[in-house]
């Protein structure tokens, strides 16, 4: 999904991005757009002007330029949405690659299998799939276990696990089966699945218009019909004041000028940017690999003031790690490494590995490589929840007996205590005390036992993610509360939560839970947003503002939730919430620049206009020739440069709305301050400087 092909600025993309720009001169396709609709109606009417005038044969040199660039301002604004949509159709275009024509081993009622295509597939029908096979359709596996490449979905080329049961059953069609046997339940009917979603949603035509959207576009409509009656009443005033003047003819309040008054003062910037802004929103996720079902997730994204995180993957590792040994009384620390060292030699468990490297870095044990015959391993099961190994040594005889020298054992406080307490020894006070103040402290204690004696006790340690802490000051700085969701016991729950800087957590988490807070935090007027990967997750995600569901996860999950995580990620969580901040600032930005560039333009126009009026015998200004500020050459070189300048600054400002403004973690407060400061000032500046670049131009190429 990450390609250089999906660039922004590869040739293909820009010359699929300008056919369509044309194709969006479709009034039915430029009615959705109405500020640029109302553009296109002055080119429109300027243009019939231009051919009434070629046919009287008194067209002028200004008429011909004026037309074609206010087309070249709607299809620049076309070009910018072309541009993100095309982003998007790059991106579905290799997706259709991937769900090639499949067959699939449909399975019959008789338990025969018969071989179908996979769009004749249906809902609830079962298919085999081996090693090789495409799989046919989104579905769940029922029966067996297999490695599966999600490259085509995901990018990733690392295989995943998929097996019936649990949270790792969902299946995706056009991935395919790496190695074994699954029988996978089809969960979607045709068309309906997460491959044909997906394309329809990368390329927009699924894309519906976001409340943020939708409420800046009535105020645009509304500034509009504003300036649409200023413009339409203009004539009349023009007309009184030469009456007044006695200056007949000396306003100029043709088509062509007030047309260009007309665009030059309505939005058009933001008019021509705002859909390419609300696309690009999404394609940023796309290119982080996360799918969102609407552009209203992803605006709510940016709005969400309460983030709930599952402990395990998202704050912590996951994996328990051996940070400690406490030694029992008489016993040196070097000993029960060694012996803990011993234990685990068997044991390919990350917990298992982490006490071998502990040993090593703290006493420089090296691990040893026990002869089988000298050593018996003892694997841990649920029931014993303990692993050792018994070393023995040959004593004489063919075959030698073997005689056990010396059993060591790891495992949960209490089944040591019932195995030394069977060999005759005691488990000593201080051992008790330490195992319990490594669980208070959120660890979890191991005991070591060689036979009858104690040994110690090993720390392992859920570790906190590096940077974690960091990143959860940042949400913080930007009025975002963060809530750890654990099924740990308090004590533990609350140690981790210290360590992680979240603001709160929700302790022996059940389903029921999460979706009670939710609702509760909601009922308080917070949005919130949460992961989950699970069927028990499902009714939380649902309940959510924002729920990000896992691509490993269940069908219910990934159908509950309005975000996918095609990399399943949970920490992805918080780039999203960036997305979408940073998707609100960047129509807030360029929304701030475009009213204040519509200021700016009037000081160009409306002097060219009524510079003349109110003029001295022997003079050709009069008093309002004062308020042109940036001494434009004349009149209609004003009204040219500011007709120029105002279609140019759409395509310069294409990068910025589809990059997106660069995101900082601060309060709503400041980043008004920043907003109005960098864009309002430098909307306001940048039509005075390049508004005069372009007059000084068309006069030395005598364009004007």
């Amino acid at each position: 999904m990450k390609s250089p092909a999906n660039s922004s600025w590869n040739l293909p993309l820009l010359r699929r991005a300008t056919l369509d720009a044309f194709r969006k001169l479709d009034p039915l396709a430029l009615w959705r757009n109405p500020v640029i609709f109302a553009t296109a109606l002055g080119a429109v009417a300027v243009t019939l002007v231009a051919l009434r005038d070629a046919a009287s044969g008194s067209l002028s040199f200004f008429t011909v330029q004026i037309t074609a660039w206010l087309w070249f301002t709607v299809l620049f604004a076309n070009f910018a949405e072309a541009l993100a949509e095309g982003r998007g159709k790059a991106q579905a275009d290799s997706l259709r690659r991937a769900r090639s024509q499949t067959f699939a081993r449909r399975l019959a009622k008789s338990g025969t299998e018969e071989r179908v295509a996979a769009p004749d597939l249906r809902k609830g029908d079962t298919v085999v799939c081996e090693t090789g096979d495409v799989i046919p359709a989104d579905g769940e596996v029922i029966e067996g276990i297999a490695s599966v490449d999600e490259s085509a979905i995901t990018g990733e080329s690392a295989p995943v696990i998929r097996e019936s049961g649990g949270d790792r059953s969902a299946v995706t069609g056009g991935t395919r089966v790496l190695s074994d046997r699954v029988v996978i339940r089809v969960t979607v009917e045709p068309g309906g699945g997460f491959l044909d979603r997906m394309i329809s949603l990368v390329e927009g035509a699924a894309r519906q218009r976001t409340p943020n959207e939708i409420a800046l576009g009535i105020l645009l409509v509304a500034m509009t019909l504003i300036f649409l009656a200023v413009v339409g009443t203009l004539p009349f005033f023009a007309g009184f004041s030469e009456r007044l003047a006695g200056q007949p003819n000396s306003i100029d309040t043709s088509v062509p000028v007030l047309v260009s008054l007309f665009v030059c003062l309505i939005p058009t910037t933001i008019g021509g940017l705002l859909s390419a802004i609300g696309i690009s929103g999404i394609d940023r996720l796309i290119r982080r690999n996360v799918i969102a079902t609407s552009g209203r997730a992803v605006e709510a994204a940016g709005d969400i003031d309460v983030l709930l995180l599952d402990k395990t993957g998202t704050i912590t590792l996951g994996n328990r790690q051996a940070s400690e040994f406490i030694p029992a009384p008489g016993v040196s620390a070097e000993k029960l490494a060694d012996a803990a060292q011993l234990a685990s030699l068997a044991d390919e468990t990350p917990e298992g590995r982490s006490i071998a490297v502990l040993a090593k870095e703290k006493f420089n044990l090296r691990q040893r490589d026990v002869a089988e015959p000298h050593a018996t391993f003892v694997p841990f099961t649920a029931q014993t929840r303990m692993s050792g190994v018994d070393l023995t040594s040959d004593v004489g005889g063919v075959p030698p007996p073997r005689t056990p020298t010396r059993s060591i054992r790891k495992g949960a406080a209490d089944n040591i205590r019932a195995w030394v307490e069977s060999q005759g020894g005691r488990f000593p006070a201080e051992i008790s005390a330490a195992v319990e103040r490594v669980s208070k402290a959120g660890g979890t204690p191991l005991v070591v036992a060689d036979g009858p004696a104690i040994l110690g006790v090993i720390y392992l340690k859920d570790v906190v993610k590096g940077g974690i802490k960091e990143r959860f000051g940042e949400l913080r700085r930007m009025g975002i509360r963060t809530v750890m969701i654990t099924g740990d016991n308090p004590l533990t729950a609350a140690a981790i939560a210290a360590e992680a800087g979240v603001d709160d957590f929700l302790a022996q988490a059940t389903p029921e839970m999460k979706l009670q807070r939710i609702r509760d935090e909601q009922a308080r007027g917070h949005l919130v947003a949460m992961t989950g990967d699970g069927t028990n997750d499902a009714p939380a995600l649902a309940q959510a503002d924002v729920g990000v569901a896992m691509n490993t996860g269940t069908q219910a999950a990934r159908e509950a939730g309005n975000m996918v995580d095609l990399d399943s990620n949970p920490t992805k969580l918080i780039e999203i919430v960036e997305i979408g901040k940073q998707l609100l600032m960047t129509r807030g930005s360029l929304t701030t620049f475009s009213i204040a560039n519509d200021v700016a333009k009037y000081f160009a126009i409306i002097p060219a206009i009524f510079a003349a009026l109110y003029a001295l015998a022997g003079t050709t200004t009069g008093p309002l020739a004062a308020l042109n500020v940036m001494a434009l050459h004349s009149p209609q070189s004003a009204i040219l440069s500011a007709v120029i300048f105002n279609a140019l600054i759409i395509i310069a400002l294409v990068p910025l709305a589809l990059r997106g403004v660069a995101y900082r973690a601060q309060p709503a407060a400041a980043l008004l301050r920043r907003n109005l400061l960098v864009y309002g000032l430098g909307g306001l500046i940048a039509p005075f400087i390049g508004i005069k670049l372009i007059d000084v131009a068309l006069v030395a190429l005598h364009l004007a």
